[in-house]
């Protein structure tokens, strides 16, 4: 009888050893009686696109066909649905704008199920104006630089003044606001300064 008393002692001991370390692991996972914290992944590049005018977008609303639209989006960056009339849609991502065509449509059917699908982007281009060779729009196939835009415009004109470059860049998120970035093309040159990269619809002015 003695035996069987320090046997089951001796089960109750590693029972609650083993039940610690899940205890803690467990309070941990829940800090504050809360739901346990979740590791988010990081947004694909596909997450962050935005929208601008020209591209061409297919909207389609389950099981409604009339709503369901293929759409491109207009140089005011509105599209226009029925029920809805216009929508602004440029500088929104796919699923912003998904959200906002969502929103809307609850007032006239019950838990729409919209999705957003872009069928072709308008090519994304940088601006180069004033005094270089050949003022006007360059494509922009994965990363630019400044000085890689400069040399596609043709290099300077003989009266440039490269000491005052400015890149013009529309303020995220923001359709009408704007920031100026100035750039010494010979700094750049005899330094080896760090390269500095163009977004898409950069307008870069020579003086």
């Amino acid at each position: 009888m003695q035996t069987l008393t320090l046997r089951t002692a001796t089960v109750l001991v590693t029972a609650v050893t083993l039940a610690a370390p899940i205890a803690r692991a467990q309070s941990t996972q829940t800090p504050n009686g809360g739901e346990p914290r979740r590791t988010s992944r990081a947004a694909g590049p596909e997450a962050d696109y935005r929208l601008t005018p020209g591209d061409k977008l297919r909207v389609e609303v389950y099981k409604d066909t009339q709503l369901s639209q293929s759409l491109q989006i207009r140089p005011d960056g509105k599209v226009t649905l029925p029920l809805l009339g216009d929508i602004v849609a440029a500088d929104l991502t796919p699923i912003q704008l998904r959200d906002r065509i969502t929103t809307s449509l609850k007032e006239f059917i019950t838990n729409p199920v919209v999705t957003v699908i872009v069928v072709e982007a308008s090519p994304v281009m940088v601006y180069v104006m004033g005094e270089v060779a050949q003022p006007g729009s360059i494509p922009m196939r994965g990363q630019m630089t400044v000085l890689q835009a400069l040399a596609m415009a043709g290099g300077f004109r003989e009266f440039a003044n490269p000491k005052d470059i400015r890149i013009i860049r529309k303020a995220s998120g923001i359709l009408q606001s704007v920031e100026t970035i100035r750039f010494n093309y010979n700094d750049a040159v005899k330094n080896n300064a760090p390269p500095v990269f163009l977004m898409p619809g950069d307008m870069v002015v020579v003086p």
